[in-house]
């Protein structure tokens, strides 16, 4: 299997399945008179974790609830009702190595191979136990003069990917292919020219991406997220997590009146976020002195929707923040159109997933 390539006959409906740590969102697309139309979509999460931290459906230290997550998938395919079987699925980061690797300019397949040697320093495993895969995100002329190109090398253990291929056979899905959730997200914004900055806010990590015309230049990710608001919530105030996290989509951050007093609870580990932001942002302009500089963030994941948000990160940032939009790369039925609002952040992924079948 391919980390990047699919290695298969293109076909003309998928499932785009962004398993998270908490949460499945599925979506399903099929090719349409003017480009990929969603036709159906399901989210069903886990609050078990709201209440016992250990009850995540993954962990950043590789463990992976295989039993849960089958349930899960079989639930939601009988709900939605799938007309296909035939799914891509995301990578979370804390599954995924990723590092930057400088090479003179060469050919592609002299690349390859100058790549199974060098990934030897970078990659902490035995190379024999994870799959590798490599793409180019930048070049550049060193004082000299001399040609260099940059190479983000990616590898995934080896029993990550059996994991993932066990689980969807038996949900009775097809896995065709597995794609880290920076590229996914990358590919609803392509040929955008903005460069941009995706800060997108899942429940245990936040994965923070930086796009030129689109396309995945470098990502870094930080465990501070949305389910830290949370507890936070719920430590302060002495209430049940699940109270906590109703409590957070309902009152969101608002600077004054009745909500200030949830707002000031919460605000401290925002600002966590925005710190990491900021970080991953200088160390973006290390790796990359000459990349355009982000015009814009883009807000994406479900921690997205939180009330307030977008103007408290703007507080902090000279450039506009706004919420991910990825419906409109999309056609979708009228009925959907009035949770697209609130579809969109939580979604970035799944449909960037359902789009690998009809975007080259």
């Amino acid at each position: 299997m391919s980390l990047f390539n699919d290695l298969f006959q293109k076909s003309d409906a998928s499932l785009g399945v962004d398993i998270g740590t908490t949460s499945i969102k599925m979506v399903e697309v099929k090719a349409g008179a003017k480009g990929p139309q969603v036709t159906n979509y399901g989210i069903l999460e886990s609050s078990g974790y709201l209440s016992r931290a250990n009850q995540a459906l993954q962990t950043s230290g590789l463990k992976i609830f295989e039993a849960d997550i089958v349930v899960m998938l079989k639930a939601l395919i009988k709900e939605m009702g799938t007309q296909t079987k035939s799914a891509t699925a995301s990578l979370p980061p804390f599954d995924v190595f990723m590092t930057m690797v400088d090479f003179p300019a060469m050919d592609p397949k002299e690349i390859q191979k100058a790549l199974v040697y060098q990934a030897k320093q970078y990659v902490p495993l035995p190379l024999s136990e994870v799959a590798l895969d490599w793409m180019k995100v930048g070049e550049y002329q060193d004082d000299q003069g001399f040609a260099h190109q940059k190479i983000l090398l990616i590898s995934v253990p080896q029993e990550q990917i059996k994991k993932y291929q066990h689980m969807f056979a038996a949900a009775g899905l097809t896995l065709r292919a597995l794609e880290i959730e920076s590229l996914s997200v990358a590919r609803v914004f392509a040929q955008d020219p903005t460069p941009t900055a995706v800060v997108d806010i899942g429940s245990r990590s936040t994965n923070i991406i930086f796009l030129e015309k689109g396309a995945l230049v470098w990502s870094a990710q930080n465990d501070m997220a949305a389910a830290s608001l949370t507890q936070a919530l719920a430590t302060s105030l002495g209430i049940n997590p699940i109270r906590a996290e109703e409590l957070k989509r309902e009152r969101g951050i608002q600077g004054t009146g009745p909500n200030y007093e949830l707002s000031t609870i919460m605000m401290p580990f925002l600002d966590a976020i925005i710190n990491a932001v900021k970080q991953a942002t200088y160390m973006y302009r290390q790796q990359f002195p000459k990349a355009a500089a982000a015009e814009r963030i883009v807000l994406a994941g479900g921690g997205a929707n939180l009330v307030g948000i977008e103007k408290y990160f703007e507080k902090e940032f000279a450039i506009p923040v706004v919420k991910a939009a990825p419906f409109a790369r999309f056609a979708y039925p009228d009925d959907i159109t009035p949770f697209v609002p609130e579809l969109n952040a939580p979604l970035t992924v799944a449909l960037g997933l359902g789009m690998k079948e009809f975007v080259s």
